[in-house]
């Protein structure tokens, strides 16, 4: 294990942190959070980056067993800065323009996913997957974007569906079904982009 990949989950982890924190910002208004949770989010600044290195550690050790396996969580900790800034411009977006459905929410959802592609493009490719040079860029760069626009329409498609088709269940608001419907898109999303960026874009 490499001090980049420490380095890198610390980064990732502060950066999840302060996202979450935005994101619970917006949400205090609908839900109440217990006195506890209220407190680790609080602090997660400082929580998340030691359980981020903490399972880098035995994700490195685990490796000895399964090769694929310290990949495989660098893939889910870029992920979850992924599934952050997706979620976190979706609701900074509704926050601010007050709009939580309909075609407002689905541009809102579009604006919020294809940051996170970019953001997913660039982590995947130099950390995750450890491929910089690659003899045909613009090659590379056609199958991420097929593969990303594959996956913007799973991910949209799905948050629009639960959101605009379903509508809140459980006695949810709108904003934090809203949040519900990224978060399920997101992680759909998310096995559609591992499968394709490891076996086709990154493929050594």
């Amino acid at each position: 294990m490499k001090k980049t990949d420490i380095l890198a989950s610390i980064i990732i982890a502060e950066l999840d942190a302060w996202l979450i924190i935005l994101i619970i910002k917006n949400l205090e208004k609908d839900i109440a959070f217990p006195p506890l949770i209220s407190l680790l989010i609080k602090f997660s600044p400082l929580i998340l980056p030691v359980l981020a290195v903490l399972g880098l550690f035995v994700a490195s050790w685990l490796r000895k067993k399964v090769l694929s396996l310290f990949q495989l969580y660098k893939f889910v900790l870029a992920g979850s800065l992924n599934t952050f800034i997706d979620i976190g411009i979706l609701s900074l977006l509704m926050y601010v323009f007050g709009i939580y459905a309909g075609l407002g929410f689905s541009l809102f959802k579009a604006v919020s996913f294809i940051t996170a592609t970019t953001n997913s493009y660039l982590w995947n490719k130099f950390w995750t997957f450890r491929k910089p040079k690659t003899v045909k860029p613009e090659k590379e760069f056609f199958q991420f974007f097929i593969i990303s626009v594959f996956g913007f329409a799973i991910n949209l498609g799905t948050a629009s569906v639960i959101v605009n088709a379903i509508g809140p269940q459980f006695s949810f608001s709108l904003a934090a079904w809203g949040i519900i419907g990224g978060i399920a898109a997101s992680f759909v999303g998310l096995t559609w982009n591992f499968l394709g960026y490891k076996f086709i874009v990154f493929k050594k």
